[in-house]
């Protein structure tokens, strides 16, 4: 079938592009500027690339045509600390436009779990996206996923940077907070399982692992499956400010990331039940072989 794949640069798409293509999928990959896409040459010979911003005024004059399912993996977290909602709200209005012209049979977007009854702004965002999308002409399958546990993922690198780098840490009370950390080759399974479904049409689901834990658990899992000694102390106090700059300085990530994912981590991320994984014959692997999966990726690379 022939798919459109947007965030197809990011970390996501980037591992979901091969794998469409070795189920034999012809993929249009959907990006910004063509010249930051970074695939080899082999791969860029098998896909097709739509440029296109889905913050700017939409262009009809050069839209693929018969694309059957199109992935929604765009966010802008990165970008902005203050008004990424606003311009996440205004991209996925504008691919509603789009995709109701190409006329796709359904949209799969990459979601956030969103179980609270009060949400974060990056999560809120998250949602507000998924209600937007549910609006299109199309049929659209939600899946809802917490921290993504592979090599390259900003969650990930930012556990695997504060463990490797502070054998002492001092932190504050939001690494108590539950979470349901989900590999990404079962993200991939999730993704790929759902196309053309129609039992899971216009539906949103949950997607994590087999283990709920602490953000200072999966801290002391790492540390335990990396050998490495960790000692956490946690303070009874939320700063989130403080929080920020810890990350920024301690971990490779960018400070406007730091402060969105920050002001989620007080908010407990775990699924609701549902019948997707049965449905899809998907057995998720644990937190720690996540890791080893990981750290075997880093090097094969």
């Amino acid at each position: 079938m022939r798919i459109l794949l947007t965030g197809a640069n990011g970390y996501v798409g980037r591992r979901l592009l091969p794998e469409l293509l070795s189920q034999g999928h012809e993929v249009i990959c959907c990006v910004r500027d063509k010249n930051r896409l970074g695939l080899d040459k082999t791969t860029q010979e098998r896909i097709t690339i739509w440029e296109v911003d889905f913050l700017h005024t939409i262009n009809l004059n050069n839209l693929p045509e018969k694309i059957d399912v199109a992935y929604y993996l765009i966010h802008f977290m990165t970008s902005s600390t203050s008004d990424f909602d606003v311009m996440e709200g205004k991209s996925a209005h504008n691919f509603n436009l789009y995709m109701n012209e190409i006329g796709v049979k359904q949209v799969i977007y990459l979601s956030g779990i969103v179980n609270n009854s009060e949400l974060s702004k990056h999560l809120q965002s998250r949602k507000n996206v998924e209600d937007i999308l549910f609006e299109g002409n199309f049929n659209t399958t939600v899946l809802r996923a917490g921290i993504i546990v592979g090599s390259g993922s900003s969650s990930f690198e930012i556990i695997r940077d504060l463990c490797e780098k502070l054998p002492v840490m001092v932190t504050p009370k939001w690494v108590l907070t539950k979470c349901q950390p989900i590999a990404i080759r079962d993200v991939i399974h999730y993704l790929t399982g759902v196309l053309l479904k129609e039992e899971h049409y216009n539906k949103s689901y949950d997607i994590g692992g087999p283990n709920v834990i602490t953000y200072k658990e999966m801290m002391l899992l790492y540390s335990k499956t990396r050998g490495i000694k960790l000692w956490i102390f946690t303070l009874p106090v939320m700063s989130p400010k403080l929080s920020s700059y810890w990350l920024y300085f301690v971990t490779s990530t960018s400070y406007k990331l730091a402060v969105n994912l920050v002001d989620s981590m007080k908010m407990e991320v775990v699924c609701q039940n549902n019948d997707l994984q049965k449905a899809l014959g998907i057995k998720p692997i644990t937190y720690v072989d996540a890791i080893k999966l990981a750290f075997l990726k880093m090097e094969q690379n």
